[in-house]
């Protein structure tokens, strides 16, 4: 068991994967510390007071307790491009989101690779990510912005989240994670790949930035634009992590302190793909397969249960981002939450429709490619549901919007004639994404016109 020490750190500079060092910045954690600290003297004791509420909750949560319950937290993506190629595209943007999901859930599939030693430790941290349906004002978005700067290269100085700096103000914070999308990030000569804000932070910069070429999965979306050797959407799950109030795995000392019980310790950082086990300060060996590891991306798949728990406590009541739970940011425009539920599974006096249920039976388009009539097949979880079918392009431009109407819990198809709807049959042949307002919140479907 690890002993428990206070650890106050602002910020992380981080890469997912093992780079060489003329080519990338990993980490400059203590540089942003030094500066937040500078900035806010507040900030240490605001990050002592967020520990002491994790050790409360971990110590009255057994680290095997898990819940049914899914949280789900709204994103809101600032891409801001110097160049037409940095301007990345929405499907490149949700294969991020998918990535995020799937790792978070232990949904991805490489998590089958986590070695038998530590098989019973990898967890489904319960949490899921889902593209702002709704802004701060309530406006419709699809949790997307753009922004053409001068600017070619951003530091770690956080100017990009600040419009009067060339990049974009944050959303609400406290309502919306939000990811800034950078042309290029540079710190001390070097590029960088992404950095996030640990709880605790000031409000205006509380976020992740991450390299436009860092995010997303070629894997998923291969017309992307992306860093080779970066390109499966792990850079960004590592940096969530920090944000949720994940440490590195070997605890930024030798053999040092993460604060979670259940991850070996371990000398320091692992870079390529390490051959298991690995044995530094741990007879069992690293677990370097840890998405708070630097291995690269196709080798780390894994959240342990103590730190899904760590995650779970900054998202409790109490908790720095509570707040992120009970966000409207998640739901469209003018749609209640239900208070102490998952926004994805709400509750009735009906049969309900579960969070896995909804994953593993998800909303399809078909034929696909889409020739003339279009089929949405989609789940709803709760009696009464009115629902409407979005229509996107590549770009993330609204082109369509189609009123399914008020719908009771189960399957259902949704049926558009190219023929009979004027604006769907006027659909240029190419890829779209497909949205289901009140159903399976924020997934977007990706098909294709080709008529």
């Amino acid at each position: 068991m690890k002993k428990f020490y206070a650890f106050a750190a602002a910020g992380l500079l981080c890469a997912s994967g093992a780079m060489a060092q003329s080519d990338f910045q990993r980490c400059s954690a203590m540089e942003v510390l030094h500066h937040q600290m500078q900035q806010d003297p507040q900030m240490e004791s605001r990050m002592t007071a967020i520990e002491a509420h994790t050790q409360k909750f971990l110590q009255n949560r057994p680290a095997n307790q898990r819940t049914n319950a899914v949280v789900t937290i709204p994103v809101v993506v600032h891409v801001i491009y110097n160049t037409a190629s940095q301007n990345i595209s929405l499907g490149q943007i949700q294969s991020q989101i998918d990535v995020l999901n799937e790792d978070f859930r232990k949904l991805n599939a490489d998590n089958s690779n986590t070695p038998a030693l530590y098989a019973g430790l990898a967890a489904d941290a319960q949490i899921q990510f889902v593209l702002a349906k709704q802004d701060p004002n309530g406006n419709p978005t699809n949790g997307v912005t753009r922004t053409s700067t001068k600017t070619k290269s951003f530091s770690a100085n956080d100017a990009i989240k600040y419009t009067s700096k060339g990049g974009h103000d944050a959303w609400n914070t406290s309502q919306y994670l939000n990811f800034w999308i950078a042309p290029k990030l540079a710190s001390m000569g070097q590029q960088l790949l992404g950095y996030a804000q640990f709880p605790g932070g000031p409000a205006a910069t509380d976020g992740v930035v991450m390299a436009y070429a860092a995010f997303g999965s070629r894997a998923k979306f291969p017309g992307g634009v992306y860093y080779q050797g970066y390109d499966l959407g792990r850079t960004t799950t590592h940096e969530v992590g920090h944000y949720l109030n994940l440490r590195h795995i070997w605890g930024d000392a030798t053999c040092g302190n993460d604060l979670v019980s259940d991850t070996p310790t371990q000398q320091t950082s692992n870079y390529g793909c390490p051959t298991f086990p690995k044995k530094t300060c741990s007879n069992n060996g690293d677990m370097s397969m840890n998405f708070m590891d630097y291995t690269d991306d196709p080798c780390m798949y894994m959240f342990t249960t103590g730190q899904a728990n760590r995650m779970a406590a900054v998202l409790a009541p109490g908790g720095f981002h509570y707040s992120l739970t009970t966000s409207p940011g998640a739901q469209a425009p003018g749609t209640a939450i239900a208070s102490g539920t998952s926004t994805t599974t709400q509750q009735s006096g009906q049969a309900q429709i579960s969070d896995r249920e909804l994953h593993m039976a998800p909303a399809t388009v078909f034929p696909n490619p889409v020739k003339t009539d279009m089929n949405v097949s989609y789940s709803v979880a709760a009696e009464n549901t009115n629902v409407e079918v979005e229509i996107y392009n590549l770009m993330g431009a609204l082109v369509g919007t189609y009123k399914e109407g008020s719908k009771p819990a189960g399957k259902h198809i949704f049926s558009i004639n190219s023929e009979d709807n004027r604006s769907f049959g006027a659909l240029a042949n190419g890829m779209y994404f497909c949205r289901i307002n009140g159903a399976e919140e924020g997934k977007l479907v990706r098909f294709v016109i080709e008529r």
